[in-house]
C-alpha cells in the first residue's frame, strides 16, 4: 500500500493532518506516512482514501478547514475523524474489558474473549428553520464561541421521531409552536459524531422565551437584513438560505 496513490485522512481523536490547510494526496512514501493498519474508508476522484490513525508533529487541524471544499471531500475526512476516535475510545471491551481488534470485513471492533461487537456511535440531531411572514427565527447558542446568529437544533431522545423531537426542541429552546414541518435534508456532522437532520416550518403560536442554559438570545429577523451566519457548507446554512428564497418568493 505503500506505493499506492491515494488521499490520506491522519487523524487520532479529532483533529487531523491538513499540511498547508489540505488532505494530503499522493504515496505513502512520498508523505512520510507508515501505511501500516492504514484502512481504506472510500474514493475521491477516482482515487482511493485511507485512515491512518496516528497523531503528526505539526499542521494538526479540525476537519472544519475542509468545510468550503467539495462535499464528498469533507464527508470522507469526517468519515476518518469519527471514525479514529471510534478506534481510539474502543480499545477495551466494555463488558469484559479485554482487549479489542478492529473487524476486517466492516467499520466494527470486535471482542475475541466475549464475542461482543461494537460499531460507530452516530447521534441523530434536528435542525430547523422557522419562518415567519418573511422573518427568521435566528438564535445564539450558549455552545458557539463566536458571535453567531444561526437555526435551533437538538438532539434526539430515546424512543422519540425526528418530527417529535422538532417540535420539542423548539418548544424548549424559544417557547413557541410550529406548524407545516417538512424535511429538507441530512448532513453527517463529525463534531463529534452527529447526523443533522434538516426541517423547515412556519411559525404557529406564542412568544419567543429562550431556554438561558442553551441559548443567549433569539428573535425574528428580516431576512434582508440577517447578522451573521453560519458559514457555507454547512446545513444551517442551506437553511437560511432556503428560507430566504423562500420569502422573496411570496
Amino acid at each position: 500500500m505503500t506505493e499506492q496513490e491515494g488521499w490520506w485522512v491522519c487523524s487520532e481523536g479529532r483533529d487531523l493532518w491538513l499540511p498547508q490547510g489540505q488532505l494530503p494526496f499522493g504515496k505513502a512514501s512520498e508523505l512520510g506516512l507508515n501505511p501500516e493498519g492504514a484502512l481504506q474508508i472510500g474514493e475521491y476522484q477516482g482515487k482511493p482514501c485511507y485512515l491512518i490513525c496516528q497523531h503528526q508533529s505539526t499542521e494538526m487541524e479540525s476537519v472544519r478547514r475542509l468545510l468550503g471544499d467539495d462535499k464528498l471531500l469533507f464527508q470522507l475526512a469526517g468519515r476518518g475523524v469519527q471514525l479514529a476516535e471510534f478506534y481510539r475510545s474502543h480499545r477495551w471491551c466494555g463488558y469484559c474489558g479485554s482487549k479489542m481488534n478492529r473487524s476486517k470485513r466492516e467499520f466494527a471492533c470486535l471482542c475475541e474473549h466475549c464475542g461482543e461487537r461494537y460499531y460507530p456511535q452516530i447521534a441523530p440531531c434536528i435542525i430547523i428553520a422557522i419562518r415567519k411572514g418573511k422573518q427568521i427565527l435566528l438564535a445564539q447558542h450558549q455552545r458557539h464561541k463566536q458571535p453567531i446568529f444561526t437555526v435551533l437544533a437538538g438532539f434526539v431522545e430515546a424512543g422519540e421521531t425526528l418530527e417529535e423531537c422538532a417540535h420539542r426542541e423548539v418548544m424548549e429552546e424559544s417557547g413557541i409552536t410550529i406548524k407545516n414541518l417538512r424535511y429538507v435534508a441530512s448532513q453527517p456532522w463529525p463534531f463529534p459524531h452527529s447526523l443533522m437532520c434538516a426541517f423547515t416550518a412556519e411559525y404557529d403560536s406564542g412568544e419567543i422565551e429562550i431556554d438561558p442554559d442553551e441559548l443567549k438570545s433569539a428573535d425574528w429577523f428580516d431576512v434582508s437584513q440577517l447578522p451573521k451566519i453560519p458559514e457555507v457548507g454547512t446545513i444551517a446554512r442551506r437553511l437560511i438560505e432556503d428560507t430566504i428564497a423562500l420569502c422573496r418568493q411570496n
